[in-house]
């Protein structure tokens, strides 16, 4: 049965920030690094290489906490050995970040161009002192596995800089030596880090706090006749390290969708669009500088019944369907239903993992039989592109799926976040009218308030039973 949705006047409660930030222990990137290493022997890999730069950090930081600020950087796992960390001039120092005993080796081709070369050995001398042989097969992980619609060979596809791979074919004795391992980090169902344990998750409820919090801020506090930039300065951003770029434009620039701000001011009746992420988290809210539909352009101001409504009454259905057990296959189809209409212009998955990075893989897609998981962190994350004079609606939060045992975990550890999730949950019961599986824990600090007019933030959608 299709629910009701409606605008009305609402309280949104102040859910809290953290006092103590989580982080992960020594022995949990000492065990990740063991279950990746178990992963590239079944897989027939002697070796397995992780390659990172500032863009493509995740899974070289899933291992080791260390992620490249400026340059680039090459982790390489053998059995009986310890990790190799191949690091630029400037990540020397800061790979202290990382609690593991690793053989931090300089090589000064990671560095940026005009910096000291004379220091470091060649890049094959590296790789054999690092226990890299002829005849070796080598798995490589970057942050992109590809398929049979791109590659006819794609698991020897590589993505990783031509120079290295170069060098790896050479040393191993043949280029057909060298594998695409990415999918041991990043495959949708069976990916090392698409599930997450407990203090991966509580990083990632600290994260989504802040991100959505910035959100709220802004929404609730912007006016008519602001820049761009001082809108963003209404976010109280904590300057942790970010996964995007910011994302806000308004008028004319709306449609750009990621375009940063400017000194653009803003304008009563300009559509808008926000999204900020760090790492772990994005909140994201596509609206309208408006006090009401009678703001808006003459031609759109059935923007809350032509798109805002089916709009929510589809998240509503998604937000109460999803869970463990439930395949990406089910979720897809119920955006499917409500706004399968060109109109909506749903061109992505409706919904995606996210992990350090923000768009980790998704399980969610037409046809999907891939369960979702206990540990498993989703994004909320359905953008109607209508390329219209509609401009969108959008919620974008994040969500965790936790099984009875992990959700006893995360209250024992971590009882002050367990308790803004929980907040949340009855928030979204008891006023938006969504019901949650018990597995279910909203991560946002506006978890599912959508108000369609920033200038009535206290207006927002609602299901009635």
């Amino acid at each position: 049965m299709t629910r009701r949705v409606e605008l009305t006047e609402l309280r949104l409660p102040e859910f809290g920030l953290p006092a103590v930030q989580p982080f992960i222990p020594a022995e949990t990137y000492l065990a990740r690094i063991d279950a990746a290493m178990a992963r590239a022997g079944d897989a027939g890999y002697d070796a397995l290489l992780v390659y990172g730069d500032r863009e493509h950090f995740a899974n070289l930081a899933y291992l080791t906490g260390y992620d490249p600020r400026f340059e680039e950087a090459l982790l390489i796992l053998l059995p009986g050995r310890r990790p190799t960390l191949l690091l630029g001039n400037e990540g020397m120092a800061y790979s202290g970040v990382s609690p593991l005993e690793l053989d931090r080796v300089l090589y000064q081709s990671f560095s940026l161009l005009g910096q000291p070369r004379g220091e470091s050995p060649m890049l094959r001398d590296i790789l054999n002192a690092a226990g890299l042989r002829s005849g070796q097969r080598l798995g490589i992980a970057g942050w992109k596995a590809f398929d049979e619609r791109e590659s006819s060979e794609p698991e020897r596809a590589l993505e990783i800089p031509a120079f290295i791979v170069e060098t790896l074919a050479d040393l191993a004795g043949a280029r057909d030596r060298l594998w695409n391992a990415t999918e041991i980090f990043m495959h949708p169902a069976t990916g090392l880090r698409a599930t997450n344990d407990v203090d991966q998750l509580a990083c990632f409820e600290f994260a989504a706090t802040f991100t959505s919090q910035a959100v709220r801020n802004l929404i609730f506090g912007v006016e008519a006749g602001l820049s761009e930039f001082e809108a963003v300065a209404l976010m109280q951003m904590t300057g942790l390290p970010q996964s995007c770029h910011l994302m806000l434009s308004s008028g004319e620039r709306a449609g750009l969708g990621l375009a940063s701000p400017s000194l653009r001011r803003l304008q009563a009746g300009d559509p808008v669009f926000l999204a900020y992420g760090i790492w772990g988290a994005l909140n994201a809210r596509g609206g309208w500088l408006a006090h009401d539909a009678r703001d808006l352009p003459e031609g759109v101001r059935d923007y809350v019944d032509k798109l805002v409504a089916p709009y929510f009454r589809a998240i509503v259905e998604w937000y109460e369907a999803i869970g463990i057990g439930v395949t990406g296959g089910e979720l897809q189809a119920i955006i499917d239903r409500h706004l399968g209409d060109p109109f909506f212009g749903i061109g992505l998955n409706p919904g995606h993992l996210i992990h350090l990075d923000e768009w980790l893989h998704s399980p969610i897609y037409a046809g999907s039989e891939i369960p979702l998981r206990s540990g498993m962190a989703i994004q909320v994350d359905v953008i109607p592109a209508t390329h219209s004079p509609y401009h969108t609606s959008n919620i974008e939060d994040g969500i965790a799926l936790a099984d009875e045992p992990l959700r006893k975990a995360f209250w024992q550890k971590y009882p002050a976040a367990w308790d803004r999730i929980q907040q949340r949950r009855n928030f979204m019961r008891h006023q938006l009218g969504i019901q949650l599986k018990p597995e279910v824990l909203p991560f946002s600090n506006m978890p599912a308030y959508l108000p369609p007019f920033w200038l009535s933030p206290a207006y927002a959608m609602r299901a009635v039973d």
